[in-house]
């Protein structure tokens, strides 16, 4: 298939094995961001408060995404395509179009990573935003070439980024514990959980985009959960304990204080490249479902360049935190009318009627798009632990609505 095709991939044509569908996932979490969610949460908290949240967080997020990735396998469609059915054609647009903001914002967040490890710990004579370009330009390219070529680019990638994982796990076992003491006023463990989920569920509006190509519907959930929350439960906790060492929650300074070593800082690098690979294709699909005529690789192409360049101002990672709970709060409402749509309810789909702007989803299918809208209200409301009860405020409002259409 070419870059960012919204087609139906026919049942003949799903043959993506389990474990090329879990490289994907997991190629997009091995990354520093990963690192930078436990590196987010803060010093002075206790080990335990912190691994609650971080169980608590990454099994809830990965398991939302993973529940709704066998709608893929089942209609062969990618995400935008299938969200026409609970948001209708119109509002489908609307979900569409808030993922391809904040789309532009992770692009830009992982090159920023990728440029603040790479500047500092490479030998080579290129500053923080020579490595920001250079991230971004390989990252589209390889998006540009197609489905393919990602996948054989992970399959290279992911073993070594795997053992870049290591080396930075035997770096943190050898740090000597740090004299932190408890901070004042840190966050509850419900507010810790809103971050690790809120990073969790940013892949939410990618659960059908991949699993389209793979036949077996529990085949891919089991892929996509364990590819999320491995590498989450693996890295999260690292990044914490290097933020507590290194007394910064930037990577660079974080990698560069444990002396991680030239070999860790490359395949760092690496792995927000390939993260970036899915949020380009995201973004593009998210454009292309807006707008068909633009042609799939401009449509990589002009993604790709504009969050790279967006990548070059602002101080994104220390916005981090904050941006990870917006996400959230948009993400999680989604996620809970899309669970109760295909999965609770189990709505029947013509498949046909869903690439028809003028047929039965066209325009805005109400109890959708105002039960996303209720989720994300009460996410706003609760002050700490709002991604459950955003969730299931999304979930019960659409329920009541759809059974009164």
């Amino acid at each position: 298939m070419l870059a960012a095709d919204l087609s139906p991939v026919p049942v003949e044509g799903r043959t993506q094995p389990g474990w090329d569908l879990f490289l994907l996932f997991a190629a997009a979490n091995i990354v520093a961001t990963t690192l930078q969610v436990g590196a987010a949460l803060g010093s002075g908290l206790p080990a335990g408060t912190v691994w609650a949240a971080v169980i608590i967080g990454a099994a809830f997020g990965a398991a939302l995404v993973a529940v709704l990735a066998p709608v893929g396998s089942r209609l062969g469609v990618p995400s935008m395509v299938a969200a026409r059915d609970p948001f209708g054609y119109t509002g489908a647009r609307i979900v569409a179009l808030v993922l391809f903001i904040t789309n532009f914002a992770w692009i830009a967040v992982n090159n920023a990573i990728a440029a603040s490890v790479a500047a500092r710990m490479l030998p080579l004579d290129l500053d923080e935003r020579a490595w920001s370009i250079a991230a971004g330009l390989v990252s589209t390219a390889i998006v540009a070439a197609g489905p393919l070529a990602v996948r054989v680019s992970d399959r290279v990638a992911v073993p070594l980024m795997g053992i870049a994982g290591i080396v930075i796990t035997w770096t943190v076992l050898r740090l000597p514990a740090p004299a932190v003491p408890p901070a004042s006023g840190a966050p509850s463990l419900l507010a810790l959980v809103d971050v690790v989920a809120g990073y969790q569920v940013s892949w939410l509006l990618m659960f059908a985009d991949y699993s389209r190509f793979t036949a077996r519907e529990r085949t891919s959930a089991a892929s996509v959960f364990l590819g999320l929350a491995l590498t989450a439960l693996w890295l999260m906790p690292m990044g914490w304990r290097l933020a507590q060492h290194a007394g910064s929650a930037d990577p660079g300074a974080m990698l560069a204080a444990a002396d991680a070593g030239i070999a860790a800082a490359a395949l760092i690098a690496l792995a927000t490249i390939t993260t970036n690979f899915v949020n380009i294709y995201l973004s593009a699909l998210a454009w292309r479902s807006v707008m068909p005529s633009v042609p799939g690789g401009m449509a990589v192409w002009i993604v790709g360049l504009v969050g790279t360049a967006l990548g070059l101002t602002g101080a994104w990672l220390d916005w981090f935190a904050g941006f990870m709970t917006v996400v959230g709060a948009l993400l999680v409402p989604a996620g809970g009318v899309l669970l109760g749509h295909f999965v609770i309810w189990r709505r029947p789909v013509d498949v046909a009627a869903l690439y028809d702007p003028s047929g039965p989803r066209r325009g805005i299918a109400w109890p959708g798009v105002i039960a996303w809208v209720a989720g994300i209200v009460v996410y706003a409301l609760v002050p700490a632990g709002a991604t459950l009860p955003g969730f299931l405020a999304s979930v019960a409002a659409y329920g009541l609505l759809a059974r009164r259409r």
